[in-house]
């Protein structure tokens, strides 16, 4: 009668070798052979992983069912989203998923309830204090799906989350630990929490700090309007549902995962520094999964950061690029500081002329610009007074703020002085791009020379609109032609370091 085999609660069947397996014979003196666990992986057939491309695709129909988006471009980078928080210790940061809203009802915390049954070490949270998330993290690796996080940093709400908005800053990228003295007063000592997590927060608009929000993809939500219909969310069929898909989508990233740590995606046109580290994870995946991703991670990369709204600057930005309408649309090269207040106060839609309670003055204007290295100067009137202003040309002029810190066209003082709009209406004549601009734009934080060929040019351009405003019955067009700047910029092309 053969002897049953033991058998071990909780891991499977042993299985000892038998003398025909082992080739020796069965004597009391052998030394008994290594057992062997037959765990239920060793039973089951092995899973081939889908392409890549599918299980994105799947990813992505799945949270579809339950969601309707503002864009097309939201779903990919959600599941793009998702799919890196398999693989973030592969990575060197782990980007911010901002999903915020004007109003409540607007879909936020439901792309987290279906993020947890998707994401790898979820961890649904909700008013978790710092002292909580520092041990959570440091404990991890974790996910933090954060909800309602718009009520922590509330100003209104007088609490004090400097340390939970220094996490989050810091866990951003991999090597980030926090210090923190632990222990009692008789045995202190310095702790060093390691904070790097992936982390999503959802919450109303407008109080989220800048120091996160530069650090991450913000995608605005919106109400479903009445014709919109999705799936009733029942969460533990959702669940059993998003099992299969999890896990197809651990398994891909397991299997990609040596190659997304030396990844160097191609970044869509524009797409630097910051931007382009927050993206470089999501397009690695992209590159990876093959088929349309490549294609549809570019697109999305492009919409997040090229198609960003004006809500989304600082207030000092913001008053840059009108700046730059203003001195545009007045062709000049110069302005006294009465006559920018003027003209600011009366932008349709600005703040300038309520800020804060008061309209923007001198001292106000002066301290925003003098952040961006911009300086008032002494401008000569033509009847010989001289009045506090600001010029374009020079170190400390607006040419160069314009070019550090808008994205868009006309970022230099060439360009403000020679584009004119003769109807408030009208669009001004498209003129040819000045050497090398791309490279100087978007703030690449490369170094750039401007204080000699940037003033020379400045210079030339300036001549002319001083001849424009000794000659008033002339009409308010520039001089300057487009062919004829164009062969300026060509003769000067050698001299000017941008």
């Amino acid at each position: 009668m053969s002897t049953p085999q033991p058998q071990t609660p909780g891991l499977g069947r042993i299985q000892r070798p038998t003398p025909d397996e082992t080739g020796e014979e069965d004597t009391t003196m052998t030394a008994a052979p290594a057992l062997h666990v037959v765990t239920e992986q060793d039973e089951q057939p092995h899973r081939p992983v889908r392409p890549g491309a599918d299980v994105l695709d799947e990813v992505t129909r799945f949270l579809s069912r339950f969601l309707v988006l503002p864009s097309e471009h939201c779903a990919p980078t959600i599941a793009l989203w998702f799919a890196h928080t398999h693989a973030a210790q592969r990575f060197y940061v782990t980007p911010r998923l901002i999903l915020d809203s004007a109003e409540p009802g607007s879909g936020k915390t439901r792309v987290l309830e279906v993020g947890q049954y998707l994401v790898a070490a979820p961890e649904m949270t909700i008013s978790a204090t710092t002292a909580a998330m520092f041990r959570m993290v440091s404990e991890g690796p974790i996910t933090i799906l954060f909800d309602e996080v718009d009520a922590i940093f509330n100003p209104k709400n007088g609490g004090n989350y400097e340390d939970l908005r220094a996490m989050l800053n810091a866990g951003y990228k991999r090597s980030a630990t926090i210090a923190r003295c632990v222990g009692d007063a008789k045995a202190m000592k310095v702790e060093r929490f390691p904070v790097y997590a992936p982390a999503a927060l959802a919450g109303i608009a407008g109080h989220m700090p800048a120091t996160i929000t530069t650090r991450a993809i913000t995608i605005h939500m919106r109400k479903r309007a009445p014709d919109e219909p999705v799936e009733e969310f029942i969460e533990e069929d959702v669940e059993q549902e998003a099992g299969p898909v999890r896990e197809e989508l651990s398994a891909w990233v397991d299997s990609v995962a040596e190659h997304l740590a030396g990844a160097r995606p191609a970044m869509p046109a524009g797409v630097i520094d910051r931007a382009a580290e927050i993206w470089k994870p999501l397009l690695a995946l992209a590159d990876q999964a093959g088929g349309h991703w490549p294609e549809t991670a570019r697109a999305a990369c492009q919409h997040f950061v090229n198609a960003t709204g004006p809500g989304t600057q600082s207030l000092g930005v913001r008053l840059l690029a009108d700046l730059r309408e203003i001195f545009t649309a007045r062709n000049a090269d110069r302005m006294t500081t009465v006559d920018i207040l003027s003209a600011l106060h009366a932008l349709d839609e600005a703040p300038w002329g309520d800020l804060y309670g008061k309209p923007l003055d001198a001292r106000r204007l002066s301290k925003e610009l003098a952040r961006y290295g911009v300086a008032s100067k002494n401008i000569k009137q033509p009847g010989g007074q001289v009045a506090k202003g600001f010029r374009t040309d020079g170190e400390d002029g607006l040419a160069d703020a314009w070019r550090r810190y808008l994205a868009s066209a006309a970022t230099s003082a060439t360009d403000a002085t020679a584009q004119v709009t003769p109807v408030a209406d009208e669009k001004p004549d498209p003129l040819p791009p000045l050497p090398d601009t791309e490279a100087g734009s978007g703030g690449s934080g490369t170094e750039s020379p401007a204080a000699t060929g940037l003033t020379r040019d400045v210079a030339a351009v300036a001549e002319v609109a001083a001849h424009t405003s000794q000659h008033p019955e002339q009409p308010p067009r520039s001089s300057v032609s487009a062919p004829s700047l164009a062969m300026h910029q060509e003769a000067t092309r050698g001299q000017t370091q941008w």
